[in-house]
């Protein structure tokens, strides 16, 4: 069975998906410091996270978030955590030169593990799918069809709008030639800003 309200669905995903939240900013700072072909693996990391989570919230816990909001609080404390540790490590990482060809020492591994715990720790997350998910499947139909239609199109669209902000980057990089450390400087700051954004206002 095809899920219920299924292209109001797609119209709240594009608009999360177009919105440059904390995945969108970590993207175009790789973008621009390690070229589009690295940030596939931490765009493959973030909808890796997705899918675990969806699988979790539809088939595993249920409504467990809803019940026990505390165990939502440790995963906003370990993203505010990991956002500072991310800010960090752009504002000291060296900028890549637009002239160069020179291959990142940055690990493929490095890159999918950055993408999968900026998603997977993400509160937004958490509550998207518990919340919002499971409005759209028929629970007393096929289910199962139901979810696999809908975790796709989220991972095929999320996929490619993170590429497509990779790309947008990349074309920015002319503007940046003459000051590579500005996108750097302020990539870490707005990521700073959300952590702070959680950490004081996004309550359970």
């Amino acid at each position: 069975m095809f899920p219920i309200n299924y292209f109001l669905f797609l119209q709240i995903i594009l608009f999360l998906f177009i919105t440059p939240g904390t995945p969108r900013i970590v993207i175009i700072s790789y973008s621009l410091n390690y070229g589009v072909q690295k940030c596939i693996w931490t765009a493959l990391g973030d909808i890796s996270a997705n899918f675990i989570q969806a699988t979790l919230v539809i088939f595993v816990i249920g409504s467990f978030f809803l019940d026990n909001p505390n165990f939502l609080n440790i995963f906003k404390w370990i993203g505010i955590v990991y956002l500072l540790y991310l800010a960090y490590d752009l504002y000291n990482s060296k900028p890549k030169d637009v002239r160069s060809n020179n291959i990142s020492s940055k690990s493929f591994f490095s890159f999918f593990r950055d993408g999968f715990l900026v998603a997977g720790t993400s509160p937004k997350a958490w509550m998207f799918f518990p919340l919002i998910f499971p409005q759209f499947i028929d629970f007393n139909s096929n289910y199962v069809v139901q979810f696999f239609i809908l975790i796709t199109t989220y991972v095929v669209l999320d996929f490619l709008s993170l590429v497509a902000y990779a790309l947008f980057a990349q074309k920015l990089i002319m503007w940046l030639k003459t000051n590579p450390k500005f996108i750097n400087t302020i990539s870490a700051c707005v990521l700073i800003i959300i952590a702070f954004i959680i950490a004081f206002f996004q309550k359970y």
